[in-house]
C-alpha cells in the first residue's frame, strides 16, 4: 500500500490538477492519517470545487475525525453537484440512523441502494434501520415528564416537543436538516427557530425570513381576490433544491429546504412533521 501511494504522491506532484488525489486520501484515511488526508482532498477540491466525490471524500474523512455536523455539510455540497450520488445519500443515512431520525436514515439509504443496487452494505443499512424503525413504532407513548428513550446508536432522541424549557436552536434536534434547512418565523418575518444555510453554508436564517414576510402577504392576498379561502402551503422547485412554506399555526410560518433527489410526496411528510414539531413548541412558549 506504501508503495501506492507514493505513485499517487508522485503523479499529484507532476499534475496537481490530477484526479490521484482522490485514491490517495482514500488510502491515507484508511491508514489513519486523517489529517494528511484531509490536506490531500482539500487541495484537490481547489482545482475540483464541482467535483461530488471531492465532497463524499472529505465528508467521510470528517466523518472519521468525529465533525459529524461538517461532514454532513460536505455530503450535502456532493449532493448538490450530483442529486444521486450513491456515497453521500449513504453517508447522510448514517449520520441520520446516528442521531435517531429513522425516518431520514431510510430515505437516504433507499437513494443509496437506488444508485448502486449491488452495495451490500447499504442492504444491511437497511435492514438494521428498517428493524429499529419496526421497534420505535411498536413502543407505548413517552410520558412527558419521564423524559425520551435512547435512539439507536447512542444518540439522543429527540426531546418531547411539549417541554416548556426547549430552546429554539433545538426545537427541530433529531429532524434532518433541523439546523440548516428548516426555518420558523413569525409573520413579521423574525426567526423563531431553526436555522438555515445558503452556497457555502452561509448563515442566511434572518434575510429569507424579512423576505419571506412579504411572501406571506402576497399569498394570502392572492388567494382572497380569487376567493380560493386562507392558503395553506407553497411549493417551489429551483434548479438546486426544492422550497415547502406553510402555515403550522395563524401567526407563524414554517419554511422546509432540501435538494431536488427528495420526492414531493416526502417533502409534504417532512413538512408536516416538522410542522407539527413547531406547533407543540409554539403552545409550550405561551404557557
Amino acid at each position: 500500500m506504501a508503495e501506492a501511494l507514493r505513485r499517487l504522491q508522485a503523479e499529484l506532484a507532476q499534475d496537481p490538477a490530477s484526479l490521484a488525489f482522490l485514491p490517495l486520501a482514500e488510502g491515507l484515511r484508511l491508514r489513519g492519517d486523517l489529517d494528511a488526508a484531509a490536506r490531500v482532498v482539500l487541495s484537490g477540491l481547489e482545482h475540483h470545487p464541482n467535483l461530488a466525490d471531492a465532497h463524499d471524500m472529505f465528508a467521510r474523512i470528517l466523518a472519521d475525525a468525529g465533525d459529524f455536523e461538517r461532514a454532513a455539510d460536505e455530503w450535502s455540497m456532493a449532493l448538490a453537484v450530483d442529486p444521486r450520488h450513491g456515497g453521500a445519500h449513504k453517508g447522510l443515512g448514517f449520520l441520520g440512523y446516528r442521531r435517531g431520525d429513522l425516518d431520514g436514515a431510510l430515505d437516504h439509504l433507499e437513494l443509496a441502494l437506488a444508485a448502486d443496487p449491488a452495495d451490500r452494505s447499504v442492504v444491511q443499512a437497511l435492514q438494521v434501520v428498517r428493524s429499529a424503525a419496526q421497534a420505535a413504532a411498536q413502543q407505548p407513548p413517552v410520558d412527558v415528564g419521564s423524559g425520551s428513550p435512547p435512539a439507536p446508536g447512542g444518540a439522543p432522541a429527540v426531546a418531547p416537543a411539549e417541554s416548556p424549557d426547549r430552546s429554539p436552536a433545538a426545537v427541530f434536534a433529531g429532524l434532518e436538516g433541523g439546523d440548516r434547512g428548516m426555518l420558523l418565523l413569525d409573520p413579521r418575518g423574525r426567526t423563531l427557530a431553526g436555522g438555515l444555510r445558503g452556497g457555502g453554508g452561509r448563515d442566511v436564517a434572518d434575510e429569507v425570513a424579512a423576505y419571506l414576510a412579504g411572501v406571506s402577504q402576497e399569498a394570502e392576498r392572492t388567494a382572497r381576490l380569487l376567493e380560493l379561502g386562507p392558503w395553506r402551503w407553497i411549493a417551489a422547485e429551483a434548479e438546486g433544491g426544492t422550497l415547502h412554506l406553510s402555515r403550522p399555526v395563524d401567526d407563524a410560518l414554517l419554511l422546509l429546504v432540501r435538494d431536488r433527489s427528495v420526492p414531493a410526496g416526502r417533502m409534504g411528510i417532512l413538512a408536516a412533521r416538522a410542522a407539527e414539531v413547531a406547533r407543540r413548541w409554539l403552545e409550550a412558549q405561551r404557557v
